[in-house]
């Protein structure tokens, strides 16, 4: 197995990852409406190959709350059949250390138990809303250089 870019990957095969991954409905999603129009920050996006075979994929968007710059984590994509094999771990691990002190801070829709590990948690983000439904608790952001942020406002495609 290998990283690679993933600007490298086919439309055709990220999506199918992302359809086994989710499901084929999972354009409903909120995260979907947070990076609408919007294209994937290419210095943290990745897959994992194997036999020229996507097994894995981290995305980053751009996105903005208020007048601040965030950068939206996810989706986080493993293949079903690769899953619970510390793919995941491996691609916050690669997209993290690929971050710069340049880059915004960062947030997304996920588990507060999995991605608290990578410096994620949700204290910040009680004052944020969605363009669709989401639990709190599930709001994570990681800020590690302490950029002041709004502490009230919709959550949104940078524009």
């Amino acid at each position: 197995m290998h990283n690679t870019p993933l600007s490298g990957i086919s439309a055709d095969a990220l999506n199918a990852l992302l359809d086994d991954a989710f499901g084929t409905d999972r354009h409903m999603r909120t995260a979907y409406l947070l990076r609408k129009g919007m294209t994937a920050i290419d210095h943290l996006s990745f897959g994992i190959l194997d036999d020229n075979a996507l097994l894995a994929s981290i995305q980053c968007w751009p996105v903005r709350v208020g007048m601040a710059d965030l950068i939206l984590v996810g989706p986080v994509a493993v293949a079903t059949h690769c899953q619970n094999k510390g793919l995941g771990t491996e691609l916050m691990q690669l997209m993290l250390n690929a971050a710069t002190p340049q880059d915004a801070p960062m947030v997304m829709i996920g588990d507060p138990e999995y991605y608290g590990r990578f410096g994620f948690e949700a204290k910040d983000t009680s004052g944020w809303t969605l363009p669709g439904p989401w639990e709190p608790r599930r709001l994570l952001l990681r800020n590690v250089e302490m950029v002041a942020l709004p502490t009230h406002g919709m959550l949104g495609p940078a524009d």
